[in-house]
C-alpha cells in the first residue's frame, strides 16, 4: 500500500512542478520582460517640460526584456509542438541538447 502512495506523491509532485513552471512561470517571465523593457527605456512614463532631460536609458534592461520574451516564445512554441506531435502519434525527445520529434 505504501508503495502506491509513493507513486502517487511522485506523480503529484511532477504535476505541481509543471503547473508552477507553465501556469505561473511563463506569465511571470512575460511580466518581468515588460518591466525590463520599461527599465531599458528609462522607466519613466511622465512627460517632461521642453528642454528638461528625462531619465537615462539602460540598454541592459532592453536586452533582458527581449531575452525574457524569447524564452516565453520558446515555451509557447514547444507547447504547441507537443500538442501537434501528440496528434500525429509522435513525441518530443530531449535526448540531444535541443528538442526533437521522434516516433513513440
Amino acid at each position: 500500500m505504501q508503495h502506491n502512495l509513493g507513486f502517487a506523491l511522485e506523480a503529484a509532485w511532477k504535476v505541481l512542478l509543471a503547473g508552477l513552471i507553465l501556469g505561473a512561470g511563463l506569465p511571470a517571465l512575460f511580466a518581468l520582460g515588460v518591466r525590463s523593457l520599461a527599465y531599458g527605456a528609462g522607466g519613466d512614463a511622465e512627460e517632461h517640460q521642453a528642454g528638461a532631460s528625462g531619465p537615462r536609458a539602460h540598454p541592459i534592461g532592453t536586452v533582458a526584456g527581449y531575452a525574457c520574451f524569447a524564452i516565453v516564445l520558446f515555451g509557447v512554441a514547444l507547447g504547441i509542438t507537443f500538442i501537434v506531435a501528440s496528434g500525429f502519434g509522435k513525441a518530443i525527445s530531449f535526448e540531444h541538447v535541443y528538442p526533437t520529434i521522434v516516433d513513440k
